[in-house]
């Protein structure tokens, strides 16, 4: 089946450039006062919001249980494979450098960045064996989902997009979790008699960096910091490429990246930046804007010294001049050695990965979980909480606003008729008074009021050869079709090299909105517009894949007994295995699926239950996107 084109050509830029200037006015606003003593007020409420955030707090009063599986000798130094509890029956994989010596040694956590093998991976090795040779106990660990915390043990996976989003569901983000280790690794560390717990630096790139830079800002006990390759705006995120753990949902509602590094402020700080940066969150002009306002308040603390940042003509990384750089600063500030000049490295060997495994492949510790094994532990125990519970309908639609993070209603301005298309299609956009532009096709009722609205996860085309539309061409009733916002005619996001809408439901994420929020946003107004501009008396609101769940959503906010037909769609929100082993850009469903806490809301039979009208499943589906058989209706 054709289903025309409502423009004559995609209206691309104009989302991005909207998402785009709305983080451009947040960055204006979002400037740090130069009064020490305001600073030093506003940082404690900062944190607070920081955590709340991140749906995280710090781990407190869980034993360590420290476990060392291995020990390999090396020329001054040894190379302990161990784990250890982060929260309880949550445990950390990772290696301990040791210098050979009764100490006590200054110590540097070592943290990587967004490569399957996690802290086994040569780059990542290299920091740590030249910082032991250098006098230093250096600790690297696995974040969540990467190394050996992966689905599979042994099979390594990177642990953003699709399966790093699932965390959200949850009422969880993969940045406050790695928050949340990395803070243990520290207190291990401290509690090594062989530390001086006084003189604990972290470093790390690309990710890594991103982790070291929040690490430092939470952490009062971190006394100096490198992070490399990974320091820019937060106002450059949007619309850019970064994975889910360097996504804060709702940031830049109360703070710019400057926040951020000041919090570190006054402990020594050097960030390291690449001329040959390939994203533009990290290009070394977007540092400057940061490190220009951050510097403000390292100098009203009287620690300008103990702040600065290099440019190096290299691409994305941590080269072996960043190395000997990031030795020197850690010399001066965690050792009170030299001036701050890079200092040259020292031969190293780098040992083959199996080497450096806590465990043998496939035998990991069963305390050891996967993203994976974490989704679907706790999304059960918060499915079974919320089955117990009292449900107050118009509290819990409420609460969906605000699970969706949907603000005002959208608003028509104006309502375009263009010409129709060759087989009848009435071509329509809708314009609202916020600027969105909705491209609309209308087949008019055979003589009746009844109406179907549908939208494809991708756009109407997605529609083609539904049951959905298959069904409501013959009805006799009218049929409207729309693309939603970011889709089909509207998309003007790049989905060619990562999950389908990864960077515009992160974007959405950054500024206080979520992608199926807005998708509802479109399915409320149209059917409004249907009811007062063409008269429809009952809508019946269709969706293919996630759009079905918009779909749904608008229904359970509407004040209308709307029915709802669901094709394709997820039966639960919670993970599926499975889904975990889907590669990103052949995943049955997008970004869109991932909403933060809506699992803490309730899940998708709660909904189907709130919904005013009847509710209908056409082949329902697991979250993985397989047939879901048991029934749902």
């Amino acid at each position: 089946m054709n289903i025309p084109s409502v423009w004559s050509e995609e209206c691309s830029g104009i989302i991005t450039s909207a998402l785009k200037n709305e983080a451009a006015r947040w960055f204006q606003i979002h400037q740090l006062p130069s009064d020490p003593a305001e600073w030093l007020a506003l940082k404690p409420g900062l944190r607070e919001k920081i955590w709340k955030a991140m749906r995280a707090q710090p781990v407190r009063n869980v034993d360590l249980d420290y476990r060392e599986t291995g020990s390999i000798a090396m020329d001054g130094y040894s190379v302990k494979n161990i784990y250890f509890q982060s929260r309880k029956n949550f445990y950390i994989t990772g290696n301990l450098y040791v210098p050979n010596g009764a100490g006590p040694f200054p110590a540097v956590l070592n943290l990587h960045g967004h490569w399957s093998q996690g802290r086994l991976a040569e780059r990542v090795q290299s920091r740590s064996h030249t910082l032991a040779k250098n006098g230093y106990v250096s600790l690297a660990i696995d974040a969540f989902g990467s190394g050996e915390r992966s689905t599979v043990h042994g099979q390594f996976e990177y642990h953003g997009e699709m399966l790093g989003a699932s965390l959200w569901n949850l009422g969880e983000s993969l940045m406050g979790i790695q928050l949340q280790d990395n803070m243990r690794a520290i207190d291990l560390l401290a509690s090594f008699h062989f530390v001086c717990a006084d003189r604990i630096g972290v470093t790390g790139a690309s990710g890594g960096g991103n982790q070291t830079m929040w690490l430092a800002a939470m952490d009062d006990r971190i006394a100096s910091s490198v992070p490399v390759a990974s320091v820019g705006t937060f106002e450059s995120y949007v619309g850019g490429s970064n994975c889910v753990c360097e996504t804060l949902p709702d940031g830049l509602i109360f703070l710019e990246e400057s926040f951020v590094l000041a919090l570190a402020a006054p402990h020594a700080m050097k960030i390291c930046s690449c001329l040959g940066e390939i994203y533009g969150a990290f290009f070394p002009k977007e540092m400057l804007r940061s490190f220009r306002d951050a510097r403000k308040i390292y100098q009203a603390l009287g620690a300008d010294e103990k702040f600065a940042y290099q440019i190096f003509n290299h691409p994305h990384g941590y080269w072996p001049e960043m190395r000997e750089a990031m030795l020197g600063w850690f010399d001066l500030h965690l050792r009170g050695l030299g001036h701050g000049a890079p200092k040259a490295e020292a031969p190293f060997r780098c040992l083959p990965e199996r080497d450096l495994m806590v465990f043998p492949e496939g035998q990991r510790d069963g305390r050891v979980v996967s993203i994976a094994e974490y989704c679907r532990q706790k999304g059960g125990d918060l499915q079974k909480s919320s089955s117990k519970s009292v449900v107050d309908r118009g509290q819990k639609a409420r609460e969906l606003r605000e699970v969706l993070r949907i603000g005002e209603a959208l608003e028509k301005k104006a309502l375009h008729r263009l010409p129709d298309s060759p087989d009848g299609w009435q071509r329509w956009t809708v314009e609202t008074r916020c600027g969105r532009l909705i491209p609309l096709l209308i087949k008019p009722p055979a003589g009746g009021t009844d109406f179907y609205l549908m939208a494809g996860p991708t756009g109407k085309h997605d529609l083609a050869a539904t049951t959905l539309l298959g069904e409501a061409l013959p009805s006799g009733a009218g049929v409207a079709l729309i693309d939603l916002w970011g889709t089909g005619e509207t998309e003007d996001f790049d989905t060619a090299c990562a999950s389908v809408y990864h960077d515009l439901s992160r974007s959405c994420l950054w500024l206080g909105k979520t992608l199926l929020g807005e998708w509802t946003r479109d399915f409320s107004l149209i059917d409004s517009i249907l009811r007062e501009d063409f008269h429809s008396v009952r809508t019946t609101l269709g969706g293919h894949k996630e759009a079905g769940l918009a779909a749904l959503f608008a229904a359970v906010l509407s004040d209308q007994k709307t029915p709802v037909i669901l094709q394709d769609s997820p039966r639960t929100f919670l993970f599926h295995e499975q889904a975990a082993r889907s590669e990103p850009r052949t995943s049955f469903y997008s970004m869109a699926l991932h909403v933060p806490g809506i699992l803490e809301w309730g899940d998708i039979p709660l909904a189907v239950s709130l919904a005013g009208g009847a509710v209908r499943f056409i082949n329902p589906r697991r979250s993985d996107g397989a047939i879901d058989k048991q029934s749902t209706t």
